[in-house]
C-alpha cells in the first residue's frame, strides 16, 4: 500500500516451506475451482432449460454469494476464536465440493438453486480459514505475489473446468454429464487438501511471532476499503447471468458459452500474478487501475456481438483477478492476524451483501432494460475509485514483532 506499516511481524516459516505451503494449497484450489467453476460456466443455460427467468438467475447467484460471504463473518470469528483450520477448511471444501456433481441429478430449477447456494456456501466456510493461514505463510515471499501465484493456480483450473464441460456439453450434447463428470476432480482436491493437513498439521507453525499492535481496533484505511469493495462487487455481474444473457441472446453456440468463460479464467490469473507482483512494488494503487479498466466490461458483453463479448469477458478476468489477489493481500497489512480472520470475514460478508444487491438489481434491469443495467455496472464500479483513493492516504497504525521497536 501506499502508507506502509511502520514494522511488520515475521513468520515462524522459512522462505521454502512457506512457497511450497502456498503451492500445495494451489494445488487444492486448482482442482477445487476445476469443480464448482466448470459448473457455474453452465448454470446460467442450465437454469434457463429448467424454466428459470434471468430475474430468478439473478436471485439465485445474488443470494448464493449473500449467503456464501456473509457466512465468512462467522467462519471467521470461529477461526480466531478455535484456531482449529483445517477442521474448519476440510468441512467447508467438502460441502463446497460435493454439492456440485449433485447438480446432475436434478430436474428443477428450485432444486438447482439450493444446490448451487449449498457450493457457495461450502466455499464461505472455509475461505477465511484458509486465507489467514496463507496471508501469514505469504509475508516471507511477498503478500502480492503469494496471493497472486495461489490465484493463478487457482484460475488453471478455473480453465480446465469450463473446458472439460465445454467438450461435453459439445459432443454428448448433456449439461447433466456435464455436472457429473466434475466428481473426478472434486474428489482429487479434497485428497490434496489431506496431504496438506498431513505436511502441515499444526497451522500455528504459520502464524507471526508474537504480535504488538499500537491502537485498538480496525483503522479508519480498513472500513474505507471495505466500503471501496462493496461498491466493486455490486457492480459486477455475476457470470451466470451473463451466461443467460449469451443464450438468450444467441451471441454464441452453447457449447462456446463455457470457453468464454474460460477465457476469463485464464486472463484472471495470469492478471493475478501480475498485479500481484506489482502490489508488493506499489501497494494497492494497482487495484484502483484495475477497476478503472474491467469497469467497462458490462457493455461490451451486453451490447457486443461475439468478439465484443470475448473481449468484455478478458476485462472481467481481469477485475476478477484484482478481487482474488490484491483485494485479499490488501487486508493482511491493515490488521494483525490475530483478527484477521474476522477482517476477512466483515470484507467478504459486505462483498456479499452489495453482490448480492448487485445481482438482484442487475436482473431485473435486464429483463426490463439491458442499456440500464450497463449503466449501472460502470457507474456504481467507478464510484469505489474516490474510496480507495482514500483508503490509501489514510495513516495505519504500526505493528511489530516481539517487542522490537518500529521501523521509521
Amino acid at each position: 500500500m501506499g502508507n506502509q506499516l511502520a514494522g511488520k511481524a515475521s513468520c515462524d516459516i522459512s522462505k521454502t516451506a512457506a512457497l511450497k505451503f502456498v503451492v500445495l494449497l494451489g494445488a487444492v484450489s486448482l482442482f477445487a475451482d476445476f469443480t464448482y467453476e466448470g459448473a457455474r460456466s453452465i448454470t446460467g443455460p442450465f437454469m434457463a432449460i429448467l424454466g428459470a427467468s434471468a430475474t430468478v438467475v439473478g436471485v439465485v447467484a445474488g443470494f448464493g454469494e449473500l449467503s456464501g460471504y456473509a457466512l465468512r463473518l462467522v467462519s471467521g470469528y470461529l477461526a480466531d476464536r478455535t484456531g482449529r483450520y483445517w477442521t474448519i477448511v476440510f468441512v467447508g471444501y467438502a460441502i463446497n465440493l460435493l454439492a456440485v456433481p449433485l447438480l446432475a441429478l436434478v430436474g428443477h430449477w428450485e432444486i438447482a438453486a439450493v444446490l448451487m447456494v449449498t457450493e457457495r456456501m461450502g466455499k464461505a466456510v472455509r475461505t477465511p480459514a484458509r486465507d489467514v493461514m496463507l496471508s501469514c505463510a505469504s509475508e516471507p515471499i511477498g503478500r502480492g505475489w503469494s496471493f497472486g501465484l495461489h490465484e493463478a493456480l487457482d484460475q488453471i483450473g478455473a480453465v480446465l473446468g469450463p473446458l472439460v464441460v465445454a467438450a461435453v456439453v459439445h459432443f454428448r450434447s448433456s449439461y447433466r454429464e456435464g455436472f457429473g463428470i466434475l466428481l473426478f476432480p472434486a474428489l482429487i482436491a479434497l485428497s490434496l487438501l489431506l496431504a496438506a493437513k498431513v505436511s502441515y498439521p499444526n497451522p500455528r507453525d504459520l502464524e507471526p511471532a508474537s504480535i504488538k499492535l499500537e491502537g485498538k481496533g480496525y483503522p479508519r484505511a480498513f472500513w474505507l476499503y471495505v466500503v471501496a469493495v462493496g461498491f466493486i462487487a455490486a457492480g459486477y455481474a455475476d457470470f451466470a447471468l451473463v451466461a443467460y444473457h449469451f443464450k438468450k441472446a444467441s451471441v454464441a453456440p452453447d457449447y462456446w458459452i463455457p470457453i468464454f468463460y474460460a477465457v476469463a479464467m485464464g486472463v484472471d490469473g495470469v492478471a493475478a500474478l501480475v498485479l500481484g507482483r506489482v502490489f508488493d512494488r506499489i501497494g494497492f494503487s494497482v487495484l484502483i487501475f484495475a477497476v478503472l479498466l474491467s469497469a467497462f466490461f458490462a457493455p461490451l458483453v451486453f451490447m457486443g456481438g461475439f468478439y465484443a463479448a470475448l473481449a468484455g469477458m478478458a476485462l472481467w478476468g481481469i477485475g476478477m483477478g484484482a478481487q482474488e489477489s490484491v483485494m485479499r493481500a490488501a487486508i493482511a497489512d491493515m490488521v494483525p492476524v490475530n483478527r484477521l480472520g474476522l477482517a476477512y470475514g466483515v470484507l467478504n460478508t459486505v462483498y456479499g451483501f452489495f453482490w448480492f444487491g448487485g445481482s438482484i438489481l442487475m436482473g431485473v434491469l435486464y429483463d426490463f432494460s439491458p442499456g440500464t443495467l450497463i449503466v449501472f455496472s460502470v457507474v456504481i464500479q467507478l464510484a469505489s475509485v474516490p474510496m480507495l483513493i482514500l483508503a490509501k492516504i489514510q495513516p495505519l497504525p504500526a505493528r511489530t514483532a516481539n517487542g522490537d521497536k518500529k521501523r521509521e
